[in-house]
């Protein structure tokens, strides 16, 4: 079995973006999560729609999408790419308490679209924060991480259950 290797790191140790040219265009889908732990009342006066800048959740789903879409801008090594669909769902957890978010990148091409995902969870969540930090400067943002992904030569990935 070979040892796994960083595709960004040369053989002589430097930074580099992987060249995608022979690869194969296929269907890539990546599914990404974190969320936003608040207190209660900050979570009731987001869900109210009270909040002094506006309604919190249209405006952090706005800043995920549009955040996937600066990714390869953001993220030096990054491709630059032609996305076909970003959704952003941000939904109430009572029990956390906060908001949970989901993203979803999706292309037909060379490269995959996890950091995409990851990229419009993590904006999202910290547009939240932004947007309601006056009421509750303690908010925790965490869980961000790859929940699935298909497409491409490594083929399915599914995040097994903690």
């Amino acid at each position: 079995m070979s040892k796994p290797s960083l595709t960004h790191i040369s053989a002589g140790g430097e930074a580099n973006m992987v060249d995608v040219g022979d690869k194969e265009e296929t269907v890539r889908i990546a599914v990404a999560e974190g969320y936003i732990r608040m207190r209660p009342e900050t979570l009731d006066l987001i869900l109210k729609g009270n909040a002094k800048k506006g309604d919190v959740i249209a405006t952090a789903r706005l800043a995920g999408i549009m955040a996937a879409k600066q990714t390869a801008n953001l993220i030096p090594l990054c491709h630059p790419l032609m996305l076909s669909k970003i959704s952003v769902e941000i939904t109430p957890d009572e029990a956390l308490p906060g908001l949970r978010i989901a993203t979803m990148a999706k292309l037909t091409g060379r490269t995959g679209v996890e950091m995409e995902a990851l990229t419009a969870a993590s904006v999202a969540c910290l547009t939240i924060y932004d947007m309601a930090k006056a009421a509750d400067r303690e908010m925790e943002i965490g869980g961000i991480r790859l929940a699935r992904k298909s497409g491409g030569r490594s083929g399915e990935y599914v995040r097994k259950e903690d």
